[in-house]
């Protein structure tokens, strides 16, 4: 049953990163805690080496498509990749280290308060070219486009997730991007750096204590990072062709009936995370 969980959750990630043109953690972080209890570090280590995965089937769709922007991409990823070193830094600070970890779990609870407001105010806003492919006002400024890739990367790090839910309105506020065009560079920046921060969010587990999971009998007491590649080993079948199915829909599907949905289940995360208890 734990198994079918996971690879549920992989599912649901996937289809969300792909149409979203996010990695899919903020389905699959919370999803966790939902069914396993808290254990952030654990989750946030797995779900980055996830979010490869998500990305990249994402990317392919889009790269298909003929709609990424390679010279906004080529400016996003390496600033995105250093954000995302200095991201897993500040999550690996004493402020979260250890029994502390709810407190990340209470950041990921607010800022995915910051993710349903974001999505409410794009209602209606994905009609028209000046929403969709054009790209014939956008703003092509490189410290812009850096510091959209720096944001991206902090706010991955940090929480875990692949940030594309930060990457996204930044493009679109500081570049003027389309939202189909932004959603596809979100998809490629988010294959490009997510193993950077997985690889250095696993070697750092060790120092946070991590005990067993409470998942599944065969992980207890294996080390951290084995618990996090399991779980990944589990979720990413289903998170790949997730993210194939829902990076077609993107081209495809009015906006606003996926946001309704997701807006439902970053409600629902939001008030988990904002009251998981210490220690799960």
């Amino acid at each position: 049953m734990d198994y079918l969980i996971l690879a549920t959750i992989g599912i649901v990630m996937g289809l969300f990163g792909g149409l979203l043109g996010i990695g899919g953690s903020v389905v699959m972080i919370p999803a966790l805690v939902f069914a396993f209890g808290e254990n952030q570090h654990l989750y946030q280590a797995s779900a980055m080496i996830c979010n490869f995965f998500v990305g990249t089937a994402a990317t392919i769709v889009h790269r298909n498509a003929d709609v990424l922007m390679r010279d906004v991409i080529k400016w996003l990823v390496p600033a995105a990749a250093l954000g995302i070193v200095i991201g897993v830094a500040i999550s690996n600070s004493s402020v979260f280290a250890r029994g502390n970890s709810y407190l990340l779990a209470r950041v990921f609870g607010l800022f995915m308060v910051y993710v349903i407001v974001y999505n409410c105010f794009r209602f209606n806003k994905h009609r028209g070219g000046a929403d969709g492919f054009d790209i014939s006002n956008i703003n092509r400024s490189v410290p812009l486009t850096i510091l959209c890739g720096l944001l991206t990367g902090i706010s991955a790090g940090l929480l875990g997730i692949g940030g594309g839910t930060i990457c996204i309105p930044t493009q679109q506020l500081f570049l003027k991007m389309p939202l189909k065009r932004a959603i596809s560079n979100s998809a490629a920046t988010i294959a490009s750096i997510a193993l950077i921060g997985a690889f250095y969010k696993n070697i750092t587990l060790l120092q946070h204590n991590i005990g067993g999971s409470p998942f599944c009998d065969v992980l207890q007491n294996a080390s951290p990072v084995i618990e996090s590649l399991k779980i990944a080993v589990v979720v990413i079948p289903g998170a790949i062709v997730g993210a194939f199915l829902g990076g077609r829909a993107m081209h495809k599907l009015p906006s606003n009936v996926v946001r309704v949905i997701f807006i439902l289940l970053a409600a629902l995360a939001s008030y988990k995370l904002l009251t998981v208890a210490p220690g799960g």
